[in-house]
């Protein structure tokens, strides 16, 4: 009888590393596809990314939502139009905008940890939670748009005028969360 079991997670782990790849991948489509709203201010545009970022972050947890962004940075590198505009290729990960694209990443690792432990549990909680995910994404960006325009400039052109938008879009995923929680089976892990 004890062998049935040990049968069955021989069936179910390959299951469950299509779904979890599957669920990556869609994260990443997710994020290009919210990329391609986007305002064309120079250098850095004001897009929809960071929204899903931060809601790909929180609805997959720490090791799906990096590899979600993970996939999506490469999808771009390698020629998708991914990126904002429809802008794609590995140049774009080391222009201006290179620091922004791979904080995304670790943006969606610490949404998608502090989720794991909690943080999506209550509305102010999530948002101080994607408030910590975007300040990620500010570390990253800043310093490496520094590089292309100097550090007299970096506020004026990669921060103050994405921060009204940035908060609209912390409070856009913080409502939308819970639905793609159905989605992605969270409630069922819970």
């Amino acid at each position: 009888m004890t062998q049935y079991p040990a049968l069955a997670q021989v069936f179910w782990r390959p299951l469950t590393l299509w779904r979890d790849a599957v669920v990556v991948l869609v994260g990443s489509w997710l994020v290009a596809l919210v990329a391609q709203m986007s305002i064309p201010l120079e250098p850095v545009p004001i897009t929809g990314q960071t929204f899903g970022v931060l809601l790909v972050g929180a609805a997959l947890g720490f090791r799906r939502g990096a590899l979600a962004l993970g996939a999506y940075l490469v999808q771009g590198a390698i020629g998708l139009p991914f990126f904002a505009g429809g802008a794609s290729g590995i140049a774009r990960l080391f222009g201006p905008t290179g620091g922004y694209l791979i904080g995304f990443v670790f943006a969606a690792a610490l949404v998608g940890a502090l989720a794991e432990r909690g943080w999506d549990r209550r509305f102010l909680s999530t948002l101080a939670a994607m408030a910590l995910g975007n300040l990620v994404i500010y570390l990253f960006g800043l310093p490496w748009l520094a590089w292309f325009v100097g550090w007299e400039k970096v506020a004026a052109l990669g921060l103050i005028p994405f921060l009204p938008g940035d908060a609209l879009k912390m409070l856009l995923a913080a409502i939308t969360l819970p639905a793609l929680w159905a989605w992605v089976g969270k409630r069922a892990e819970r």
